[in-house]
């Protein structure tokens, strides 16, 4: 196997990463056997457009939250929490504290473009 080089690393939302698939499946004519079972999983996963998910992801940066990083962005683009316990849930395994007001922001902000 050849050696390979990672030249960069950017956490994406699953509807980014099902667009860059389906851009690979268009220019390869087809998927590999892990391309095929990530289509698979995204097809199940994937509940809304990505123009929602563009204006929801421009919306929570805009929020101007510092220490809210791009792939907690990401990651709450994704799952969409509607309540403050499930936000909790969503970013507890990161290493990230915010102020109770900070996560109402993001609760809200979920809630007016899903």
């Amino acid at each position: 196997m050849s050696n390979l080089e990672l030249i960069e690393e950017k956490p994406i939302s699953l509807q980014a990463l099902k667009e860059k698939l389906d851009t690979i499946k268009k220019r390869d004519k087809e998927l590999n056997f892990r391309g095929k079972k990530t289509e698979d999983y995204l097809n199940v996963l994937s509940k809304i457009m990505s123009k929602k998910t563009t204006e929801m992801e421009k919306a929570l940066v805009s929020l101007g939250i510092s220490r809210l990083r791009d792939k907690h962005i990401n990651k709450i683009v994704d799952i969409q929490p509607r309540d403050l316990d499930s936000l909790r849930a969503v970013l507890s395994g990161e290493n990230i504290t915010l102020k109770n007001e900070d996560l109402e922001k993001i609760v809200h902000t979920v809630k007016q473009h899903a």
